[in-house]
């Protein structure tokens, strides 16, 4: 994902993957509304199926295994279910190549130099050891991550207290329990997958302490072992497609840069993987960070853009172990939290919790604090998928984003205002637009603004709403005016 963001932007980019080939494994089978939004305003959904590029996306969600319907918020679901995380490797990968990014497989990371003016990397290949030199380096290398270790990234937190198998079985047969069955020996979930196929967790109490860390793949032996242990079931006549392992543990960086080495993804922030989330929050984190190096590297960026990627994104990832954590205690607690469960229970019974916990675990209540907030509410949010037309074409505010370039959106026909874009003609996009339906979805957030600057990931970054305040706001996020040059 960073690596199409980082192409969009005009930087040159060289993905060192450690794989000969991806694994075919699927952790993740969707990704959230937030994520979905991302992959949206890049022109992605197509690639991922569905009719007429729009994917299936599930009303219901839960938090700690307690279910809510997420409609409560208007337009709003839990995202897309049924996407194996193979696909959206695939779908991202074809995409990044497609704009030009150059993919090494068979590179393995060893270390980095960080220099005053360019990293230096050192990576072990079939072909011995070779290095790189670029002016950055972002760790996209998940929980494990070398370049956080390398590169003396800070990563306070919990460590883990239980282990837990995942794992996709193969002629078991099992009744599904698709929000997960709490019995003495630990807690099990199964859900059909296709014929034949179900995704187990099983997480049993007491698991022993070398097993909470372990970076090897569990065997099918060791998950049916575990099964049986639990429920009393002997699914050993099964196989399994594969098998993984993860644990509570709950950690995140403290800084998301260091020097020219920055962290995206699991490798600045690892918990639970509770609701799904890890894979949208990754993908929301490259999203954030493309556009703004891509600036840095190409020459334009305003002083400061690079430094607002941890601003920005070290509340979201702190928010999100802060949720995952709670979900954890409430999931995958004894009976000692029962009590917890049963409160939990009775408060999402109420429709302003669901909607304070449906906003939290899709990441649809993300708004970034941009240091004022310009007089309106959308102002650090993102701009809704609000549909337009655009010189008597149906168009959206998602699809004007496709180009990964900002955009004033002038709702009031107002060519003055356009111009004050002018000079900013090759990062910001001057587009007079209608509001196709002004009952439609996202139409009411407008609250009165005719007019709306977005950045290049979708946040909205001005509004008329603060109307001497347009030139301010095209210098602080997208540099100095073009000269002739």
């Amino acid at each position: 994902m960073l690596a199409g963001e980082l192409r969009l932007g005009g930087a040159k980019v060289l993905v060192v993957e450690r794989l000969d080939a991806p694994t075919g494994q699927s952790r993740g089978l969707g990704f959230t509304a937030r994520a979905m939004e991302v992959f949206d305003q890049r022109g992605l959904l197509p690639a991922f199926g569905g009719t007429d590029g729009t994917l299936e996306v599930s009303p219901l969600g839960h938090f700690g295994g307690i279910q809510f319907d997420f409609t409560v918020l208007e337009g709003a679901h839990f995202g897309a279910r049924g996407i194996p995380q193979s696909l959206t490797e695939s779908v991202l990968e074809q995409w990044a190549v497609g704009l030009g990014a150059e993919i090494r497989r068979g590179w393995e990371f060893l270390e980095v130099d960080d220099g005053q003016d360019a990293v230096t990397v050192t990576a072990g290949t079939a072909d011995g050891v070779r290095h790189l030199r670029a002016s950055y380096l972002v760790g996209c290398d998940g929980g494990h991550s070398a370049v956080r270790k390398a590169a003396g990234f800070d990563f306070p937190g919990t460590d883990a207290t239980r282990g837990m198998y995942l794992a996709d079985v193969v002629g078991c047969g099992l009744r599904p329990r698709f929000l997960g069955e709490r019995l003495p020996g630990g807690m099990i979930m199964a859900a059909p997958l296709r014929e034949g196929v179900d995704r187990i967790i099983v997480v049993e109490n007491g698991t022993p302490a070398p097993d909470r860390d372990r970076t090897d793949a569990p065997s099918f032996h060791e998950v049916a072992g575990a099964w049986q242990r639990i429920t009393g079931e002997d699914i050993s006549g099964g196989t399994a497609d594969w098998v993984g392992s993860f644990t509570d543990a709950t950690r995140q960086v403290t800084q998301y840069r260091r020097g020219r080495v920055l962290l995206s993804g699991d490798a600045a922030h690892i918990h639970l993987p509770a609701g799904g989330q890890g894979l949208s929050t990754g993908v929301q984190d490259a999203a954030n960070l493309g556009w703004k190096l891509a600036a840095v590297v190409t020459g334009w960026a305003p002083p400061g853009l690079l430094d607002t990627y941890h601003g920005e994104r070290h509340p979201v990832g702190a928010r999100l172990l802060m949720n995952t954590a709670t979900q954890g205690m409430v999931y995958v607690g004894g009976p000692e939290m029962d009590p917890i469960r049963g409160m939990f229970s009775e408060l999402i019974g109420h429709d302003e919790v669901k909607r304070h916990l449906a906003g939290t675990v899709s990441g649809l209540d993300i708004r970034y604090d941009l240091g004022e907030d310009g007089g309106h509410e959308l102002v650090g949010r993102r701009m809704p998928p609000l549909a337009l037309t655009v010189a008597g074409r149906a168009t959206s505010a998602t699809e004007l984003l496709h180009a990964a370039q900002g955009v004033l959106l002038d709702l009031a026909d107002d060519p003055e205002l356009r111009a004050l874009a002018a000079p900013w003609k090759s990062r910001v996009l001057p587009v007079a637009a209608t509001v196709a339906d002004p009952d439609s979805l996202g139409a009411a957030e407008l609250a009165g603004a005719t007019a709306l600057l977005l950045r290049p990931d979708g946040h909205v970054v001005w509004t008329s709403a603060d109307p001497g305040g347009l030139p301010a706001a095209l210098r602080r996020w997208f540099g100095a005016p073009e000269t002739s040059e």
